[in-house]
């Protein structure tokens, strides 16, 4: 099928949708969605704890938060094909079983490795859930309803992420990190249910009922080399290990960019041949997609990269708790949901595109103004004043770049679309952490040695002390500042971490700005038709007649 033009089911339906039960099945949609978002951040506050408790290096620490978004990223173009073929119900079904089972692994984990592995096979259930839930969602709703339904959709996103580190520090304050992974179990449990009761089966009927297996291989393999190579070039060295022999890093970055490059013309080939591939290119031959796509990417890097290195700074540097870390952080959620309400009648107003363009310019300035103004001194209400703001971007950015993104993709390519929008989404998150992170632990260590030279101190508690604090991401610096003998040392250290947190924050706000600069190459989307922006007689004889 092509994708050069929309169908006529796409953008010219009927504002009704026909499908019973179909806000019930929003709801399943919404919460399981929820749940693989806010676990992409739970962990972020209860992220020093689990350092201290597990004995986890700044590695683990991150391939704990990037295996998730890896798992998700290198499989999402599969199981979004899956669900085309095998039905999109299905696939959020056995993705919400494998969800659950993981969670459960993950609370008993008694090791970093374990851990590791248990957020790996959740972030194989969320790649089930996300490309199922939108393609859902697209082919369910129609005319005015879908606008509604893409906002729910977009906002929960958004809010959930920032919601995430609250729950996360709650529970590891009150109770303990490992109900962080279990709460997941009797909120899953429910929409296993309503996804049984009101979610419709939806697939594509026209494609093959075949997969890939080909390209699966290749897209796999890519992506898990480059964000391997992101995510442990600190660890190994970018060029060499310390003794001297080669690091993996830039092998595994060459091998992934090899198969990436790869799987791009052996499916480009096997499309002109007429062949089944496991995504169909031409998708990103739609400009709406193509640039949408990469707006959401280099979003998603910025939002998750920050989700990621705040709360170490509030709780390492800043003297937050678990508990108190989420709180601050639920004021970005608060703004996402303060906005998403008026969303749909901004897009209304003003159309998708320009809607989008706000969202990402008040995200941009918000970042940059929390980078401005951190220091050790920095107020919560300010901290909290910022983060707001930034949802309030989200909560406009995150819906109508979705539904952007979708506009002129037929539905019957619904799953493919829905799978290759959310990889680019996947992989923004995955590269943010690793970018993000990689930057933080490399500018905490040079700001470390810095302060501490500054100050006079000995050689070798230069080289020990810097290596302790960036070997744990900072989470020795309040053990190090509540010792009486080693608080100037950590006072040192708390420094530096701030320094560093202000640079990785200014570049996130940077990255965000790139985003928004993606969206200039965004064609015109048009407004809803006249029809659903009648004026109130007029709406009103049109229901007489209906009723006549």
């Amino acid at each position: 099928m092509s994708v050069d033009n929309p169908s006529p089911d796409q953008v010219d339906a009927s504002p009704q949708s026909t499908t019973p039960h179909r806000w019930w099945a929003l709801v399943a949609v919404a919460l399981g969605v929820s749940l693989i978002i806010m676990d992409a951040t739970v962990v972020n506050v209860a992220l020093p704890v689990i350092i201290e408790d597990l004995h986890l290096d700044s590695s683990q620490a991150e391939w704990m938060n990037a295996i998730y978004s890896l798992m998700f990223a290198a499989l999402l173009l599969t199981v979004g094909r899956v669900g085309d073929i095998q039905g999109r119900r299905k696939l959020f079904l056995i993705g919400m079983v494998v969800f659950v089972v993981a969670s459960v692994i993950a609370g008993f984990s008694g090791s970093g490795q374990a851990l590791i592995a248990a957020r790996l096979l959740q972030g194989v259930g969320a790649a089930m859930i996300l490309p199922s839930t939108l393609s859902t969602v697209n082919a369910v709703f129609h005319g005015r309803e879908r606008a509604i339904a893409f906002a729910v959709w977009g906002s929960t996103i958004g809010g959930m992420a920032a919601v995430g580190p609250l729950v996360g520090g709650w529970l590891t304050t009150d109770y303990t990190w490992r109900w962080a992974f279990w709460i997941n179990v009797p909120v899953g449990i429910l929409v296993l249910v309503l996804i049984l009761l009101y979610v419709p089966e939806t697939r594509d009927e026209t494609s093959p009922r075949k997969l890939d297996l080909y390209g699966v291989a290749l897209s796999t393999v890519g992506m898990a080399g480059i964000v391997f190579a992101l995510i442990e070039g600190q660890n190994f060295g970018w060029w060499r290990q310390d003794e001297g022999s080669i690091s993996p890093v830039p092998i595994a970055m060459a091998v992934g960019v090899a198969f990436m490059t790869r799987f791009w013309f052996v499916q480009r080939k096997r499309q002109r041949a007429g062949k089944i591939v496991l995504v169909d290119l031409r998708l990103l031959d739609v400009r709406s997609f193509r640039f949408g796509s990469i707006a959401a990417l280099i979003v998603a890097l910025g939002e998750f990269g920050l989700l990621f290195t705040l709360p170490l700074l509030l709780q390492n540097s800043l003297g937050y708790s678990a508990l108190g870390t989420g709180w601050l952080i639920v004021s970005l959620a608060v703004g996402t949901f303060f906005v998403s309400g008026m969303t749909p009648q901004l897009t209304t107003r003003y159309g998708g595109r320009a809607v989008v363009r706000m969202g990402l310019a008040t995200e941009a300035v918000a970042v940059a103004g929390l980078a401005i103004t951190l220091s050790s001194s920095i107020s919560g209400w300010l901290i909290a004043f910022w983060l707001f703001l930034y949802g309030v971007g989200v909560g406009m950015a995150t819906a109508q770049l979705t539904s952007v993104i979708l506009a002129e993709i037929p539905v019957a390519e619904s799953g493919q679309a829905s799978g290759l929008q959310s990889t680019f989404r996947q992989l923004g998150s995955a590269l943010g952490v690793a970018i993000l992170g990689t930057l933080l632990i490399t500018t905490l260590g040079r700001s470390t040695t810095s302060s501490l030279e500054a100050a006079g101190a000995p050689p070798a508690v230069v080289t020990g002390v810097t290596e302790a604090v960036s070997g744990s991401a900072g989470a020795v610096i309040p053990s190090l500042k509540a010792d009486p003998t080693t608080q100037a040392v950590g006072e040192a250290a708390s420094d530096a971490m701030i320094h560093a947190s202000k640079v990785t924050t200014g570049i996130a706000s940077v990255v965000i700005g790139l985003g928004l600069l993606a969206t200039i190459a965004l064609p015109f989307v048009p407004k809803p038709p006249a029809r659903e922006r009648a004026p109130k007689g007029e709406k009103a004889a049109s229901r007489r007649r209906r009723e006549a």
